[in-house]
């Protein structure tokens, strides 16, 4: 078995090839992370859901391009996009989310059970997913599908959750992995090891540095560890991942206003 993909058309420099929508279930049928608020996304999704009778969207966590399109898609539903359908409901980590879900809450479709994982650190609150019948992993943005880095500085504490999330994650064994970013990842192990390895490297980097000048600045920190080949448009969020190493290394507190809504 295999989820369903409806690809959104907001592709980037956090988003790469675009949000991928994932679909379980045909009659029942989950739609994890509907995408942004974007109408031929919502349009595209509605087609694919032709023939359902009872949707649960489910969201991930907040970002954007992931939960903007939770409540079009639920609306569009509702007013009769899908004649068929007599329930929709709307559940996950997001503001505006009608319904919060729990840790080890359990969703079901025709074509098996997806239980929800507590698995923060990219953002607080994250759900991860597991759809227990074929094993197969929806990790949010905790893995993506190309590359070894995910984006880790949206709050305090942050870097330790996304080690401890990693590793919850290569506790379940799964066989493969569907990021919401990229193609799938066929080597889950392999693939969870290489993310949380860039993130140990990164913490050595920025320690490092520090016994090189306790006081460096923050700006000297990335420009050591990224180099002139970090694109002006990713500093921000390279300075606030140098941020969130040094506050998990109690080197300082990680300071307030951080980009929530980075994808």
């Amino acid at each position: 078995m295999e989820p369903r993909v409806v690809q959104a058309d907001n592709a980037g420099l956090f988003t790469l090839s675009g949000t991928r929508t994932h679909l379980i279930g045909r009659e029942r049928v989950a739609v994890l992370d509907p995408g942004p608020d974007d109408p031929l996304h919502v349009d595209r999704l509605c087609r694919e859901l032709e023939g359902a009778s009872q949707v649960t969207i489910l969201v991930t966590h907040g970002h954007a391009d992931h939960s903007a399109g939770a409540l079009p898609l639920a609306r569009a539903l509702e007013v009769g996009a899908i004649p068929e359908v007599a329930q929709v409901r709307v559940r996950g980590a997001a503001p505006g989310i009608p319904e919060m879900l729990a840790d080890e809450e359990r969703v079901r479709t025709d074509h098996g059970t997806l239980r929800a994982l507590w698995t923060p650190g990219h953002a607080r609150p994250h759900f991860a997913f597991l759809w227990e019948e074929p094993n197969l992993l929806f990790p949010g943005d905790l893995l993506l599908g190309e590359g070894n880095t995910a984006w880790v500085g949206s709050y305090p504490g942050c870097v330790a959750d996304y080690l401890a999330s990693l590793d919850r994650l290569e506790s379940l064994s799964a066989t493969r992995i569907f990021p919401a970013h990229g193609p799938p990842l066929e080597d889950p192990v392999g693939a969870i090891q290489r993310f949380r390895g860039h993130r140990l490297h990164r913490l050595e980097q920025v320690a490092a540095a520090l016994d090189q000048d306790p006081a460096m600045e923050t700006d000297r920190i990335v420009d050591r560890i990224y180099g002139p080949a970090l694109p002006p448009s990713l500093r921000g969020a390279a300075r606030w991942s140098v941020f969130a190493l040094l506050d998990h290394l109690g080197a300082r507190p990680f300071p307030p206003g951080a980009p929530l809504e980075e994808g």
